[in-house]
């Protein structure tokens, strides 16, 4: 056995720590379950000091190390890993198109990669055969073959410092480019224990529900983060499937649910719901997108437990408000600020002058949690990160009791089942089919996954282009959440007085469609 007291003592004031603790004090306790696969805290940390040694390689230490791995024991052995090798993750997408992952990789400019040997094929034909990348894959699992590469067994891991760079993270913004965020060592860890002071977990008990993907900050923070934290089990769901969701709380004993409105409203929505048994459940979890009130009184009425419901984003650790047990929850508000954390509400125009009680303005944040700032984007970086407080781009306002309510956003960022979407992404794949001359995506309201997508084309004089083409070309480029769940072909598109496409007039002036509109089905909540 390890002396995981000492690997601890090595990652000190990281999350990585909290693994090690976790194997210290209760190392036979279940760590992960998923698909009938089972891990101890001790098998978890094995597995994870074995892959560090692996990828720390000489001259590795501060490289960057990108995961490409499907929601699973791996994906937490391979997260913990990197971190723990002195090396920065990037998490990535793993149902992204190639165009979408080398978006990302090219930004990165990694040093590794670590895949799932299903996308073998897939990765050396279309992202990697000009590619120096060293690549580690899953074959056989990580945790199978933690003591068989001798020649890593006898390296040492260097201790983390909580100020260097611990996760590169991508996200949504309003340009065509993603935008990679940089967090600390020390930024991971403290949001970790402002969640923890606001919602407190009891240490050795709590079985933790994960179905939410492991590579979104969500399903870190309330996923990956908390159950090593409280030295509970993380129970993985593979793939969202309700039914499965549904029968793994019963047989799991599922304590804390962190889920989101979209999937909350699926589960509603099954015919297994109600007959469900949710006593072991002692807590559920609301983030990504806004949760209606509807919903939340729904679920509170049939489950017997509330919902907290926070807000952050990935800018912040990702936490930065949440609903707690200590005070009352207001339908509606994302709650009060985490510890350590200010939030203001300030002028649009300005961003300078903080705004009374009641009035809606810009979110600022200030806290210990917030990055240091996108990659490769001084500009960007300069907008976001002013006189050391996050200008969120979202607008809200704080009642007289100090909860923060979301009123919408500065820009037109979509969120399709608490995923960011960029409206120029799927404009400029749109755009690349032949017949399309002009595009335009919005947002519209939707009940399951809190926006879906609305593409209005002009297509060229002459042309042609069925929904089934153009649903199969944007397959082909986009993740399964970035599909357009209508499709509207009309003779021109609205334009402004300096002729750029006018938006406003599409979401506030429906316009007849010359095509079938579909909305995209089934139980993903993405």
């Amino acid at each position: 056995m390890s002396d995981y007291a000492s690997f601890a003592a090595l990652f000190r004031g990281t999350v990585v720590e909290m693994l090690f603790e976790a194997a210290t004090h209760t190392p036979a306790r279940q760590a992960l379950v998923c698909d009938g696969k089972v891990l101890s805290h001790a098998e978890y940390a094995d597995a994870v000091l074995a892959l560090a040694r692996r990828l720390a390689v000489p001259g590795s230490r501060g490289a960057r190390i990108a995961v490409l791995l499907p929601s699973g024991i791996d994906a937490c052995v391979a997260h913990f890993a990197v971190l723990a090798s002195g090396a920065q993750l990037l998490p990535l997408n793993p149902t992204y198109t190639p165009r979408e992952l080398k978006l990302q990789l090219d930004d990165a400019q990694c040093d590794a990669l670590i895949a799932d040997a299903a996308l073998r094929p897939m990765l050396e034909e279309a992202l990697l055969h000009d590619s120096t990348m060293r690549i580690v894959w899953s074959d056989d699992g990580f945790a199978a073959t933690s003591g068989h590469d001798a020649d890593a067994a006898g390296r040492t891991l260097a201790p983390l410092e909580p100020g260097q760079l611990a996760l590169l993270q991508y996200t949504g913004g309003t340009s065509g480019r993603p935008k990679g965020v940089e967090l600390t060592h020390a930024a991971l860890r403290a949001n970790v224990e402002q969640r923890e002071a606001m919602l407190p977990t009891r240490p050795d008990t709590e079985r933790i529900l994960c179905a939410m993907p492991l590579f979104h900050s969500y399903g870190m923070a309330m996923g990956l983060y908390l159950a090593a934290r409280c030295r509970g089990a993380l129970v993985i769901l593979s793939a969202y499937r309700r039914e499965d969701l549904l029968a793994t709380v019963e047989r799991e004993r599922i304590t804390v649910f962190p889920g989101s409105p979209a999937i909350f409203v699926g589960l509603m929505a099954h015919p297994r719901f109600a007959a469900t048994d949710w006593s072991s459940v002692k807590v559920c979890y609301s983030g990504a997108s806004a949760l209606p009130a509807a919903v939340l009184r729904q679920w509170e009425e049939t489950v017997k437990v509330p919902i907290f419901e926070g807000y952050g984003q990935t800018e912040a650790g990702p936490v930065l408000s949440f609903n707690g047990p200590s005070a009352p929850v207001k339908a509606g508000s994302v709650g009060k600020p985490v510890p350590q954390t200010s939030i203001e509400i300030v002028d649009i125009e300005t961003g300078r002058v903080p705004l009374g009680r009641n009035a809606c303005g810009e979110i600022r944040a200030r806290g210990p949690q917030l990055m240091q700032g996108y990659r490769n984007l001084p500009l960007e970086t300069a907008q976001a990160l002013r006189d050391g407080w996050l200008y969120t781009g979202d607008l809200g306002e704080l009642d007289d009791d100090g909860y923060l309510f979301i009123r919408g956003r500065k820009k037109d960022l979509i969120i399709v089942g608490g995923y960011n979407v960029y409206p120029r992404e799927i404009e400029d794949v749109l755009l690349e089919h032949p017949a399309v001359l002009e595009a335009a995506v919005i947002g519209e309201a939707d009940g399951y996954r809190g926006e879906t997508l609305h593409a209005f084309i002009a297509l060229r004089e002459g042309m042609t282009a069925s929904r089934f083409e153009l649903d199969a070309h944007c397959a082909r480029n986009l993740a399964k959440y970035k599909l357009p769940a209508k499709i509207s072909v009309v003779d021109r598109l609205p334009k402004t007085s300096v002729n750029k496409i006018d938006k406003k007039a599409l979401q506030v002036a429906p316009i007849n469609d010359a095509t079938a509109e579909t909305a995209t089905t089934g139980d993903s909540p993405c």
